[in-house]
């Protein structure tokens, strides 16, 4: 028996053979041509093809892994008709008289270090994305079109990594659990692994030589077994077991109340990146939308998109929720979610600069358009609005004459719309501080966890180097959220977390004795945090839990 460790990207064991998959790479020869044209054909003909495939991966990975997962293959779609890219490739072979395929893996080549030498994390990220799309394209041109192809027995599959178009295309009947070498956490392809509940390691020494072997990935503790002994496989199996009790009885708590033995209330939401994703909150039971990350709905449009584009996709949302809560964030772009037609200047330090609130009560037009179709929307639902990046009371009271102003508007042309609550992000420490002065002026908190992690420690979330000290748990980080829920309480003003620590259930129990109102969660998350909400007694044992980090 050999035994390796690995970082786990979700719990779960997989017993099973191993697959050493290797990619349908091959050499791409540069091949003399003289009939250019016929090879700029061949090349058109392969972008509609792979144009057909994505479109494909795109309403498989839908159904799969919602909306929000799914967006990468419409990027690829898009980067597919990028003129810069088709440009590179016609030139190379009009100019070089060259094949095809060397044309595109070329360009693919050329890009992937140009994005890899920018600064900017996002771009570094796209280098990834076109050697996808060059490689898609060059086993199109040359036949080989095989990814994703596991065979027809279930297997663990090892790799030196894995595309997102390749872990979307395997079987998922098939697919017991992936082990890759390369690989991050936050990789789009451990983020697939996450919503399909696939057992899945990274970070592992892997061997070719281990195909075909018999092997075990326990999840849990990021320990991979090849040819395991009588002992462990006995063991992992019973482990295994356990795991689909457990999930069998998730489902049977469908239906039930979200209250803890001694009747403490909590509103168990769900977040989303778009329309499509309401099928899975409402699949998973949560109580209402705790967070709809709107940005989705610029960062897929190609221009900024207009009030009746945004009021159909909040509208459609609040009637398929049939009267449960539906929080809108504002638009949340800058940092690492750009987009092109808003022209942002390249900052040094864009976690902490001209973001979010910032840009919308700076580009008042675009901020009008999005609340007129906000708060058009609400007379279809029960719509709250919620502001990130608040660091002011002054922020917030101009925001809410501008929210009266449009009301006034609206009434004035007998345009309806609903009650509808607001509330604010607390993501700096500068709001935590001012709570108590914040929660004067809105209905409710919701504490976005990852940025108050990165701005408390002064650690950017996006530097791998810094992991080993980046910690949620940090008692400083613990202490804000205690601080913002008791001044908030003091003000009358519900608090929540929409961060993903309110889906850290380590910290659960000790969120519910802080006296959290709202937890908001991705969907596949919401029947686990039920389970541990009813059976936990807030008021035991509660102040000796909180003195371990006050």
């Amino acid at each position: 028996m050999e035994m390796y460790t690995g970082k786990s990207i979700f719990k779960g064991i997989a017993i099973g053979k191993i697959l050493f998959y290797q990619k349908g790479e091959q050499p791409v020869k540069r091949v003399k041509i003289e009939d250019t044209a016929e090879q700029i054909k061949r090349y058109e003909d392969a972008r509609a093809k792979a144009a057909e495939q994505l479109q494909g991966l795109y309403e498989k990975a839908l159904k799969e892994v919602g909306e929000a997962n799914a967006a990468v293959f419409e990027v690829h779609q898009m980067m597919l008709e990028d003129d810069d890219y088709i440009d590179s490739v016609v030139n190379i072979i009009e100019t070089q008289q060259v094949n095809a395929e060397f044309a595109v893996a070329t360009t693919g080549d050329n890009f992937a270090k140009m994005f890899v030498e920018m600064e900017d994390d996002y771009f570094k990220a796209r280098a990834a994305d076109v050697k996808d799309i060059s490689e898609r394209m060059v086993n199109i041109l040359s036949g080989n079109e095989s990814g994703g192809a596991i065979g027809d027995e279930p297997v663990i599959v090892v790799a030196e990594d894995l595309a997102p178009s390749e872990t979307v295309q395997m079987d998922k009947e098939k697919l017991l659990a992936f082990v890759t070498r390369l690989g991050s956490a936050n990789s789009h392809t451990a983020i697939l692994a996450r919503t399909m509940n696939i057992p899945a390691l990274i970070e592992v020494d892997i061997k070719e030589e281990w195909n075909g072997k018999m092997a075990v990935v326990d999840g849990y503790t990021g320990t991979f077994y090849i040819d395991p002994d009588e002992d462990i496989l006995k063991k992992m199996q019973e482990k295994k077991e356990e795991d689909i009790k457990a999930r069998e009885l998730l489902q049977e708590l469908k239906g039930k109340e979200d209250v803890t033995v001694d009747g403490k209330h909590i509103k168990l939401y769900a977040n989303i990146g778009g329309v499509k994703d309401v099928a899975s909150v409402l699949a998973n039971d949560a109580a209402g939308i705790g967070l709809f990350r709107s940005e989705f709905l610029y960062l897929e449009a190609d221009n900024y998109p207009d009030e009746e584009a945004q009021f159909q996709a909040y509208k459609t949302v609040a009637e398929n929720m049939a009267g449960k809560k539906v929080i809108v964030r504002t638009l949340d772009i800058g940092a690492d979610k750009q987009v092109d037609y808003f022209n942002l200047d390249h900052e040094e330090n864009p976690a902490m600069g001209y973001r979010a609130i910032r840009i919308c009560l700076d580009r008042r037009d675009i901020f009008r358009t999005q609340l007129r179709a906000l708060l058009r929307a609400s007379a279809y639902g029960n719509i709250g609005i919620m502001y990130p990046m608040i660091i002011s009371v002054d922020e917030v009271k101009e925001i809410k004459k501008i929210v009266e102003s449009i009301k006034a508007e609206l009434t004035e042309k007998g345009i309806e719309y609903g009650e509808v609550e607001q509330g604010i992000m607390i993501e700096t420490p500068a709001a935590v501080m001012i709570s108590d002065l914040l929660a004067k002026e809105v209905d409710f908190f919701s504490i976005g966890t990852n940025d108050l992690t990165q701005y408390t420690l002064a650690i950017d979330r996006q530097n791998s180097k810094l992991d080993n000290i980046y910690d949620a748990h940090h008692p400083a980080v613990l202490r804000m959220i205690q601080q913002t829920i008791e001044n908030g309480h003091k003000a009358g003003c519900w608090v929540g977390i929409c961060g993903e620590l309110g889906a850290d259930m380590t910290l659960t129990e000790t969120f519910l004795k802080m006296g959290i109102d709202e937890l908001s969660v991705s969907p596949g998350k919401v029947l686990p945090l039920r389970k541990i909400i009813r059976e936990t007694r807030v008021e035991e044992d509660r102040e000796k839990l909180l003195q371990t980090f006050l």
